[in-house]
C-alpha cells in the first residue's frame, strides 16, 4: 500500500494548495539557518547581511548590507552573486530576492571600517 505523504519540507504536490504551518515554519529555520551561514563571510570583509523580511509562501525575500558594505563598489555583485544565488540555489521555494545597501550610513565611516572592522550590534 502506497502513502502520499510528503516530507515537511517538500513543496504541495499541488502548487495552489496552502502549505501547512510544519512546512512553513521549516522554510524559515532554513532561511534563517542559511543567512546566519552566509554572515560571517560578509563579516569578514568588514559588512553584516541583515534579513529584513521574508515571505515563505511566495518565496520573496529581503536583505541589506551593512557596515563596509555601505561603502564598497562590489556590494551588488555580493548580493547578486552571492547571497542571491546562494538563496535560490539552496532553498527551491525561493522566487525572488530584493536587497540594497544600508544608505544611512556616513560614507567616511563604513569605508574607514575597512576589511573585516565592523562588529554587527
Amino acid at each position: 500500500m502506497e502513502t502520499d505523504q510528503q516530507s515537511p519540507d517538500a513543496a504541495p504536490a499541488d502548487p495552489g494548495a496552502p502549505l501547512s504551518d510544519e512546512v512553513k515554519a521549516q522554510r524559515e529555520s532554513d532561511l534563517r539557518d542559511l543567512i546566519e551561514l552566509m554572515r560571517p563571510s560578509v563579516q569578514a570583509d568588514g559588512g553584516d547581511l541583515q534579513l529584513l523580511d521574508f515571505d515563505v509562501v511566495t518565496g520573496e525575500i529581503d536583505v541589506q548590507l551593512v557596515g563596509a558594505c555601505s561603502s564598497c563598489a562590489i556590494s551588488s555583485a555580493t548580493l547578486q552573486g552571492g547571497v542571491d544565488r546562494i538563496l535560490r540555489g539552496r532553498l527551491d521555494w525561493v522566487t525572488e530576492v530584493r536587497g540594497g545597501v544600508d544608505e544611512s550610513a556616513d560614507p567616511y565611516e563604513s569605508a574607514a571600517m575597512g576589511h573585516g572592522g565592523y562588529v554587527p550590534k
